[in-house]
C-alpha cells in the first residue's frame, strides 16, 4: 500500500521565521500546497479553515461534509482528510502546533475544545451571515498580525486564535445542544476524561470496566455519561475509535490485514472483520478497494 503523507507546517512556511504558526488565504494556500493536497493526507498540527465562497466536499477521517459559504472546519493532528472544491473557492486557513498554543496557555489545552478533543464531535460548524462576518474579521486580523513585524506579535495571534476557538465552542454548544447543553457540565467533563483515556488505551483495552475503574465510577454510570453526551454506549465509543484507527492503518501502513488486527488487540482476525463491518458497513478488504482504488 502507498503511505499517507504527513504534512508539517514547515512545508507551507516559505521562509517565515516561525514554524509553529501559519496563515494564508485559501486560494493562495491551495497554490502553495497543490502538489501535496491532491491526495488524502495527514497533518502533525491543528488546522482551522473557513470558507467564504464556493462549494465542495471535505472528507475528514472518512466522514464527508458539504462545503459552502460559512463552513468552518477544525482538524486535529493525525486526522486523514481530503477535499474536492469548486474553482471559485475562497476563504482563510491557519495552522498551529500544540506547543505554540499550550506553551502560552498552560491551563488551556487545545484538546479541551470539543471540536479538537472529541473524536465523536462534528468537525464542521455552519455559520450564519452575522457569525461569518464576525469570524472573517477575526481571521483578517490574524492574517495581518501574521504578516506584520509588530512587537508581541505571537501574543496577539494567540489571543485572536482563542477568540475564534471560544466563540466556536459556544456556537457548537448552541447548535448541538443534544451533545453538550442537555448534559450537565459534570457529565461532559467526565466524557472528556473518558475519551482521553480511550485515546491512550484503545489498542489494548476494550472493556468498559477498565475505563470506569480508572475514572473511579461504575460501568453503568460511564455508559449513562456516554449516552447522555454523544448518544452512544461506552462500548460503541471504544469500538468506533478502534475502527477509525484501523481505517487509518489500512490507508497508510504497508502491513497485512492480520498484522493490523493484531496491533489493534484482536488475536482472532475473523472477529476483527466482524467488528469492522459492523461499524463501517464494509469489510477491511472492501474498504481498501474503495479508498485505495
Amino acid at each position: 500500500m502507498d503511505s499517507i503523507s504527513v504534512l508539517h507546517i514547515d512545508l507551507f512556511q516559505s521562509g517565515k521565521n516561525t514554524s509553529d504558526f501559519y496563515f494564508n488565504a485559501l486560494k493562495n494556500h491551495l497554490v502553495v500546497g497543490h502538489k501535496h493536497l491532491e491526495k488524502p493526507h495527514r497533518h502533525d498540527f491543528y488546522a482551522t479553515i473557513i470558507f467564504t465562497k464556493g462549494s465542495g466536499i471535505h472528507e475528514i477521517d472518512f466522514q464527508k461534509y458539504d462545503v459552502s459559504e460559512g463552513s468552518l472546519f477544525f482538524m486535529s493532528p493525525g486526522q486523514i482528510h481530503s477535499w474536492e472544491l469548486s474553482n471559485d473557492i475562497d476563504g482563510y486557513i491557519f495552522f498551529c502546533s500544540q506547543e505554540f498554543y499550550e506553551m502560552h496557555y498552560v491551563n488551556q489545552k487545545l484538546r479541551n475544545f470539543p471540536f479538537f478533543g472529541s473524536v465523536n464531535f462534528p468537525r464542521k460548524l455552519q455559520l450564519n451571515k452575522q457569525e461569518l462576518e464576525q469570524n472573517i474579521n477575526l481571521f483578517l486580523m490574524l492574517g495581518n498580525e501574521y504578516y506584520s513585524q509588530n512587537i508581541m506579535k505571537n501574543g496577539l495571534i494567540l489571543s485572536l486564535m482563542s477568540q475564534i476557538f471560544i466563540n466556536s465552542a459556544r456556537q457548537f454548544s448552541r447548535d448541538f445542544d443534544n451533545l453538550v447543553s442537555s448534559a450537565s457540565l459534570s457529565y461532559f467533563k467526565h466524557y472528556q476524561v473518558f475519551e482521553s483515556l480511550v485515546e491512550q488505551y484503545f489498542s489494548t483495552e476494550k472493556s468498559i470496566a477498565f475505563y470506569a475503574s480508572l475514572m473511579d465510577i461504575s460501568s453503568k454510570h460511564l455508559n449513562r455519561i456516554s449516552q447522555t453526551v454523544v448518544q452512544k454506549t461506552a462500548t460503541g465509543v471504544i469500538t468506533e475509535r478502534v475502527v477509525l484507527e484501523a481505517k487509518r492503518m489500512l490507508m497508510y501502513l504497508d502491513e497485512s490485514l492480520v498484522e493490523i488486527a493484531f496491533r489493534l488487540g484482536y488475536e482472532e482476525y475473523s472477529y476483527f472483520v466482524r467488528v469492522f463491518r459492523k461499524i463501517s458497513g464494509m469489510t477491511p478488504t472492501q474498504f481498501i478497494k474503495k479508498y485505495k482504488a
